[in-house]
């Protein structure tokens, strides 16, 4: 499986973006990868944050335990490797409906508070990831009051 996901956003980049070609793993992937990336915006993911997206990825796509460890591995790579979030963020958006993409950004947030503590480079990266997948502000702010409670 993680092969198969190295080679989706590698070689394969090109036909990956063609449109109506996404894969499961692939929304997978994209999706960890927000995560990851938003743990790593306080320069360092602790314990409590990979717990959370492991947690999230898990839930969400009802992965097994193996399956959630590769994702989220490479998700890990391919976040430190990133130089923009675009490529993800259309994923989501194209595959998921609008509330899929509030609950995306919920899962965000969950991720923010795992911490305890909101960075100004976490909460900026929301309200960019949130526009990005046309959430509105109000909505990224709902999102945010339920990963809170």
């Amino acid at each position: 499986m993680l092969d198969r996901l190295k080679k989706m956003f590698g070689a394969d980049e090109a036909a990956a973006d063609s449109p109506g070609h996404h894969s499961v793993d692939d929304l997978h992937l994209a999706a960890a990868v927000l995560l990851v990336e938003t743990a790593r915006m306080d320069d360092a993911i602790g314990e409590g944050e990979r717990t959370m997206i492991v947690e999230l990825v898990r839930s969400r796509f009802e992965l097994s335990d193996e399956a959630v460890e590769s994702v989220v591995e490479l998700a890990d790579q391919v976040a430190h490797d990133a130089v923009e979030l675009s490529r993800f963020t259309r994923r989501i958006r194209d595959d998921f409906d609008h509330e899929e993409r509030i609950e995306m950004i919920e899962m965000l947030w969950r991720v923010v508070y795992a911490d305890g503590v909101v960075h100004d480079h976490e909460a900026n990266l929301l309200r960019r990831v949130a526009g990005l997948l046309y959430v509105s502000d109000r909505e990224s702010g709902e999102a945010r009051k339920r990963a809170i409670a």
